[in-house]
């Protein structure tokens, strides 16, 4: 998970999760237990109202009448119940509720003592009892022991627990809710900050923007001063170079102007052609290499327009290969992109392509696609060029990549073109690889990914 605001938001969840969850359990259990002792105490009145109406027999024996005052008693099935037992555990007597029901038995409670306990009936109902064993002193000062029962059954209070539970849960996952929206809504505000800086080191590479504001919070501001000044520092860097050499073009331009004259002073011929045209060349290699450090001064990667670069390539070709009149067969996807800079993408793709020329027979092949690297919403680039020359022998590969390589002296050139292109490739993140065309001769592919392009 890459978002920040996605990381902050599941870890607020799983606590209110955890705290909500423990919250719940300790609320419910809380109200499962004063429950309970509120129907003890309910239970514990119903067994006053039968002590109170328990009348001595002469036979040593405790009667009860028929309707009692609690009209539940007196109801069949009302799910309150009511016995008098023995010290034997006999049934002396039953409310009429009790009729057909067989009710359990349970421990008789020390005496004197109140026994609270959870029973059931046959049938597998739930049953609150409330136990009292009682000595009855008689008329003749005799003790008889007797052991009054209530039972209570849980369907009313059960069902009580579970209305609770339904509004618990609802009120605290509509509270859950409100609350992840509150937090989500105050992250969304408090990382507004990081979003801004995202977006200005954006306008910064793509020039729009000289630095980034200092108006940040607390936290940020060191990260902005010390961007800001890692880009000063790079600008200074960059100017110092540019300055540097720009003493040294204005240098080399007067002996290359030098040579001009010497030239157009002989008669013309076609070497003098050929060496102004290289003569030409040099000057423009010159430039280039001397514009290259000023090209970052505003941390610009901007994206290279692939198609009309070429374009502009191939037709600088055809016109120094007029006498070998190479075909060219372009190919290039408007999903590639290259960004940085032009004079970058000029050089590597310059070299590939007068290589190929340089070394095919009549046909050359250019071809640009994207690059993807697992996102397909950005687009690297994949250049590959190939000829049909007489190819390059096995395991020649690797000695072309270094600088001052070559494979046919005899061919003009200072080998240095492939390991011009491998610096570039590198410098972008990218890789080079050379293997044999369909054509017969060789392709030369580079790949430059999508995070450096």
């Amino acid at each position: 998970m890459s978002s920040l605001s996605a990381r902050l938001l599941v870890s607020v969840s799983v606590l209110l999760l955890l705290f909500f969850g423990a919250t719940i359990l300790v609320l419910d259990m809380a109200f499962v237990s004063s429950g309970e002792r509120a129907r003890e105490e309910i239970l514990d009145g119903y067994l006053m109202q039968l002590l109170a109406a328990a009348e001595p027999d002469d036979d040593h024996s405790l009667s009860l009448p028929r309707d009692l005052v609690e009209s539940r008693f007196n109801a069949i099935g009302s799910g309150l119940y009511a016995e008098l037992l023995d010290e034997g555990q006999h049934v002396i007597w039953q409310s009429q509720s009790a009729l057909g029901l067989a009710l359990p038995a349970g421990n008789a409670p020390p005496r004197g003592e109140h026994r609270f306990a959870r029973e059931s009936l046959a049938d597998g109902t739930p049953l609150l009892t409330l136990s009292l064993a009682v000595d009855w002193e008689f008329a003749d000062d005799s003790l008889q022991g007797f052991v009054f029962k209530v039972h209570e059954s849980l369907d009313a209070f059960n069902a009580q627990i579970a209305s609770f539970r339904r509004q618990l849960f609802g009120w605290f996952g509509a509270v859950a809710i409100i609350m992840l929206l509150a937090i989500a809504a105050l992250m969304r505000s408090l990382l507004k900050p990081l979003r801004q800086i995202e977006a200005e080191i954006g306008e910064i590479e793509a020039g729009k923007r000289a630095a980034l504001s200092v108006y940040a919070p607390t936290e940020l501001r060191g990260v902005a001063r010390n961007m800001n000044l890692l880009i000063n520092s790079e600008r200074a860097r960059s100017e110092r170079y540019r300055i540097t050499l720009d003493n040294l073009a204005h240098s080399l331009k007067t002996p290359l102007a030098a040579i001009r004259s010497l030239l157009d002073d002989n008669a013309a011929s076609q070497s003098t052609d050929r060496i102004n045209a290289e003569v030409e060349r040099m000057d423009e290699i010159v430039r280039y290499q001397l514009r290259k450090p000023a090209a970052t001064d505003n941390l610009v990667l901007a994206p290279v327009a692939i198609a009309s670069e070429i374009d502009k390539l191939v037709s600088g070709m055809r016109k120094v290969y007029r006498d070998k009149a190479p075909s060219f067969d372009v190919r290039v996807d408007k999903n590639a992109q290259f960004r940085g800079d032009t004079g970058d993408f000029l050089e590597l793709a310059g070299n590939l392509i007068d290589n190929a020329c340089k070394w095919c027979e009549r046909q050359v092949v250019v071809e640009v696609r994207p690059f993807y690297m697992g996102r397909k919403d950005t687009h690297g680039m994949v250049l590959s060029v190939a000829d049909d020359g007489a190819g390059i022998p096995d395991g020649a590969a690797e000695v072309l990549l270094t600088r001052g390589s070559r494979l046919d002296e005899s061919t003009p050139g200072h080998g240095i073109g492939l390991a011009i292109v491998a610096d570039l490739v590198r410098s972008y993140g990218g890789e080079i690889k050379i293997k044999p065309a369909a054509l017969g001769g060789a392709n030369v592919t580079v790949s430059i990914p999508a995070r450096f392009a």
